[in-house]
């Protein structure tokens, strides 16, 4: 399976997309789509954490002061499934392994694994 799910309004998903050969790919733009909890699990078990694919930097965090507070693995699930915004992304699945986030290295991972 190849699948990636990003935000048609972030920059960065963007160029990530325009960088890597997404031919085959089934493309999931998460705003008008949200993810949903059998996504969401399956993103799970090949991260192995919600915490994982939680993305610490977004607005939201600091609105509801998220730093400050212990988040339970199971915050991080309902956290994920309630906003979009909190998705780490892009987040590419190949195969049986997960590319998530922007950083350099998941995306020369991906571009290693494609290639």
């Amino acid at each position: 399976m190849k699948k990636v799910y990003f935000l048609q309004t972030c920059d960065t998903c963007k160029r990530i997309l325009k960088e890597v050969n997404t031919d085959g790919f089934e493309l999931q733009e998460i705003k008008s789509n949200p993810i949903n909890a059998t996504q969401l699990a399956e993103m799970y078990a090949l991260s192995g954490s919600y915490e994982n694919l939680f993305n610490k930097r977004a607005r939201l965090c600091k609105s509801l002061d998220l730093k400050s507070k212990t988040i339970s693995e199971m915050n991080y699930k309902q956290y994920l499934l309630d906003e979009y915004t909190f998705l780490k992304r892009p987040v590419f699945i190949v195969d049986s392994e997960i590319f998530i986030g922007n950083s350099k290295s998941a995306v020369a991972a991906l571009k290693l694994k494609l290639s």
